[in-house]
């Protein structure tokens, strides 16, 4: 099945490969990551800080995805969480682009972005936070 959801999502990992392709001209570095079932471009040169994925490929500004970081909910100051681990939450985002495909940039653009009201956030949150549960509307 993951077969499936690779080549469903294949036109989204190639909008990653190109956008780490370009990175790799100003320093960054790519390597395949088992772990997180993606390619992974580290040390990426642009963006706040953090990563993005796009299909099966993870844009990280980072040296490892291992850093730790905050929910979106703990962010916002709805609650207090503990800091999840970054990879596992970009985890979270490569499975939901398996299922949704090419699907997955215009539902995640129609349920908030980069914010706290996204679902596919809180739920990539609540995979690092607990291991399961990637899905928004499993939980």
């Amino acid at each position: 099945m993951q077969g499936l959801g690779a080549l469903w999502t294949l036109p989204n990992t190639l909008i990653g490969l190109i956008a780490g392709l370009v990175g790799m001209v100003a320093g960054a570095r790519w390597y395949w990551s088992r772990r997180e079932c993606a390619l992974v471009f580290r040390r990426w040169p642009w963006g706040p800080g953090g990563a993005i994925t796009l299909g099966m490929v993870i844009l990280h500004t980072g040296d490892d995805m291992d850093g730790l970081c905050l929910t979106y909910e703990h962010r916002a100051g709805r609650c207090e969480h503990p800091r999840v681990r970054l990879g596992d939450h970009e985890r979270a985002h490569v499975f939901q682009y398996l299922l949704l495909g090419p699907l997955f940039l215009p539902l995640y653009l129609l349920c908030g972005g980069v914010s706290v009201r996204n679902p596919l956030e809180r739920a990539a949150d609540h995979y690092a936070m607990h291991g399961r549960g990637w899905w928004p509307w499993w939980n």
